[in-house]
């Protein structure tokens, strides 16, 4: 309707998957790059997951266009199935054929059985074969674990099948559950695909409108172009949407360039759905709260018409339960004490106190709360120098008064580093103690040592005091931030590793080839030359990918903490804590 009107052959921003307007940023780049790896490695599961219209098929189509020769693709769209649908799609998709020795349906061993014998045929001619499955965050823990065993087919060298998980950000939740754990251990790349940038949302504008025609200045001013990228966040199909009918509001009013009044205006319409529901969340807030406090006048009335019915047999029952609440107390006092001890006395306290008839008592990490810091912590540490001060304690660093912590761990060759948003996911890469910034009840930050990590809990240490919380309790008050220290390789200078690795080259090299087995030749990298410097580079990004870093050839504080984990550097680690809560004994 309004492409001749800004000199446009076609409407450009139409959420049809045009292959002609596909738009690259650096982001869907690598994510494609770890797809193209996943063909390449030994097996196992790749994982890419991405908001709501990031690009996530985008990038799956491209890849589907790059597929190598001699490689076998079986895609699934559509995932909510049971695990012999699935299975049987996949078959479908490879064309395997599959029979039924006995009467009724196919069973999940016929699909199976003619999915091992059709991979080791394969295998056996030279070819690859590689399951994408997307919207993968609908799939079912059941599916999810016989996908698992699907991949437990392998030769010497590599597993026959390569599963590429494509999802939402729920994905990842799911793989970190404790049952999901297993498959977790599988996977060799993860790549999560965020939104556009500012910078880059305004080339997505330019791209798409060149396609489609224009030939002269961008129709969106620069409030518009800036104003767009706030409502849309970076979303690419936010942005189509946003961008579509802004152009054909400024057509409307004969507009020859879209301005910040048009993109609101667009916005109230295109976006109407999402605000209409942020309207109605406290309206639904305000019915359940009404709801509440009718169930609870009429349990108030039933209690007081029970009382009247019988105050002697009331008083009998009150007397029996404040009996057997007095029972459950003593019962549970030493489980009580144990929550309020540190967590390494807790077993302690109760051998102390165990009779020869003991019977388990689960102990609980906390919940901890913004307003119970206080409570549950004698000392809460509000300075952030006293909590940099005892992370280096844990290295056995000593801070003279007066002095800047990382300064004292700087002259041990151990540098200070903090990431701002890695999350556990970081934590458990590093695996290393560090400290944590908490929002305490009046908004000020509290910072606790993180110094012990399970599937469900963590040790938190604060002032000497440590204390087991739950990891849900934990993510709500946390601000995802993780601070610690790491042991810096020889000749390591930040400016220089950026550059060409400077004089850590060689050892960088040496390292990636101990881990590797490669027996490749980096012998010249510290002197500089440029082969061995890229040979370098690609290696980097290859241990990367393996261990979930972005994979960006340089080696980072990041990077060179797992790489020390992985050659068995001697740091302090994370305790490791038992997948279920610990059980004591009374």
């Amino acid at each position: 309707m309004y492409a001749r009107h800004f000199g446009l052959s076609q409407e450009p921003f139409s959420l049809a998957p045009d292959p002609r307007y596909l738009f690259m940023s650096e982001r869907h780049r690598e994510a494609l790059a770890h797809l193209l790896y996943g063909v390449k490695g030994g097996g196992g599961f790749v994982l890419l997951t991405g908001e709501i219209g990031a690009g996530k098929t985008t990038v799956a189509r491209c890849f589907l266009e790059q597929i190598p020769e001699r490689c076998n693709v079986a895609y699934i769209f559509n995932p909510k199935l049971t695990v012999e649908e699935l299975l049987r799609s996949i078959c479908d998709e490879f064309r395997i054929p599959y029979a039924h020795a006995g009467p009724g349906t196919p069973t999940v061993k016929d699909y199976v059985d003619a999915l091992n014998e059709f991979l080791l045929r394969t295998h056996a001619i030279g070819q690859n074969n590689v399951l994408v499955i997307d919207e993968a965050q609908n799939l079912s823990v059941d599916v999810l674990e016989q996908l698992r065993l699907l991949t437990n087919l392998e030769t010497n060298e590599r597993k026959l099948l390569q599963i590429i998980l494509i999802g939402q950000p729920e994905l990842r939740t799911m793989l970190a559950r404790p049952d999901l754990e297993q498959l977790a251990q599988r996977v060799i790349a993860r790549y999560h695909l965020g939104p556009l940038s500012q910078r880059e949302t305004s080339h997505y504008l330019r791209h798409r409108l060149s396609v489609a025609g224009m030939t002269g200045v961008v129709p969106f001013d620069r409030d518009a172009r800036q104003r767009m990228f706030e409502l849309t966040r970076g979303v690419p199909r936010r942005i189509n949407l946003l961008a579509d009918r802004a152009l054909l509001g400024a057509y409307s009013r004969n507009m020859a360039r879209v301005n910040r009044e048009i993109v609101d205006q667009a916005a109230r319409e295109v976006f109407e759905e999402e605000r209409t529901a942020s309207e109605l969340a406290p309206r639904s807030r305000r019915a359940a709260l009404i709801g509440a406090a009718a169930m609870v006048a009429v349990a108030v009335v039933a209690a007081a018409w029970v009382w009247q019915r019988g105050a002697a047999t009331q008083t009998k029952t009150i007397a029996t339960a404040a009996g057997a609440a007095s029972a459950a107390a003593a019962a549970s006092a030493p489980s009580a004490a144990a929550s309020a001890a540190p967590a390494g006395a807790v077993a302690e306290t109760h051998a102390a106190s165990e009779p020869a008839s003991a019977t388990a008592v689960e102990f609980a990490p906390i919940e901890l709360t913004s307003a119970n810091i206080d409570s549950q912590f004698a000392t809460p540490v509000r300075d952030e120098r006293a909590a940099w001060a005892a992370l280096a304690a844990e290295w056995r660093i000593e801070v003279p008064s007066g002095t800047v912590p990382c300064q004292a761990a700087a002259s041990r060759g151990i540098q200070c580093y903090r990431s701002l948003d890695g999350g556990l996911g970081m934590v458990r890469l590093l695996d290393r103690p560090g400290f944590v910034t908490l929002q305490g009840a009046d908004q000020r930050p509290v910072y606790a040592l993180l110094v012990g990590l399970g599937v469900r809990h963590a040790t938190l240490r604060m002032a000497g005091e440590s204390k087991t919380v739950t990891v849900a309790s934990l993510g709500r008050i946390w601000r995802g931030d993780f601070a610690t220290l790491w042991r810096t390789p020889p000749g390591w200078a930040a400016q220089q590793m950026q550059a060409n690795y400077g004089a850590t080259a060689g050892w960088l090299a040496e390292q990636l080839e101990r881990v590797e087995g490669s027996g490749a030749d980096f012998g010249s990298a510290a002197a500089g030359g440029a082969t061995s410097q890229a040979g370098l580079k690609e290696r980097v990004a290859a241990f990367q990918r393996i261990h979930g870093l972005q994979a960006d050839g340089f080696a980072g504080p990041a990077t060179l903490m797992v790489l020390n984990r992985v050659i068995g550097v001697e740091e302090p680690r994370l305790a490791e804590l038992p997948s279920a809560p610990t059980t004591a004994r009374r």
